[in-house]
């Protein structure tokens, strides 16, 4: 009786541990991607060449340092009609290898920035000036969906 108890329970632990292996090596048909800070525009009416030749301007260049040093992979300007007056129009997109990349690069991404454009004082002049001629209505953190297994 008591060898059966123990056979039993054997029995049982191996099952359990057949199915957690199963389980392990389940393939799932997807796989994160990299990581996209999606970032929302509205350009007040007729502002749409002074807006354009700031994103071919400073915003370029800061994107190419950056993807030059390594902090992000690339970028992309989206247009599209607004749907309403207070609706975005532009989509400003920054595509980074993973978020861990994002959140360890901050510090070196903001310290090339202020190099770049000369401290926070500068810095901020540009938002208030970009403000005359843009609005941002918000910003998004996305992930891309691989849809193939994971290899």
């Amino acid at each position: 009786m008591r060898k059966q108890h123990i056979l039993g329970i054997c029995l049982g632990v191996c099952l359990v541990l057949l199915g957690v292996s199963l389980f392990a090596q389940m393939v799932r048909p997807t796989h994160d991607g990299t990581v996209w800070t999606l970032s929302f525009i509205h350009v007040k009416p007729g502002m749409g060449s002074a807006y354009d030749k700031y994103l071919a301007s400073d915003w370029k260049k800061e994107q190419e340092a950056l993807k030059e040093a390594g902090i992000i992979l690339s970028y992309k300007v989206i247009a599209t009609e607004a749907h309403s007056p207070n609706d975005w129009d532009l989509m400003l997109m920054v595509e980074y290898k993973n978020l861990a990349s994002l959140e360890a690069n901050e510090d070196k991404a903001d310290a090339m920035l202020q190099k770049m454009f000369g401290g926070d004082e500068k810095v901020m002049q540009g938002y208030k000036e970009r403000s005359d001629i843009r609005e941002v209505l918000g910003t998004r953190l996305a992930r891309e969906i691989i849809l193939e297994p994971k290899k």
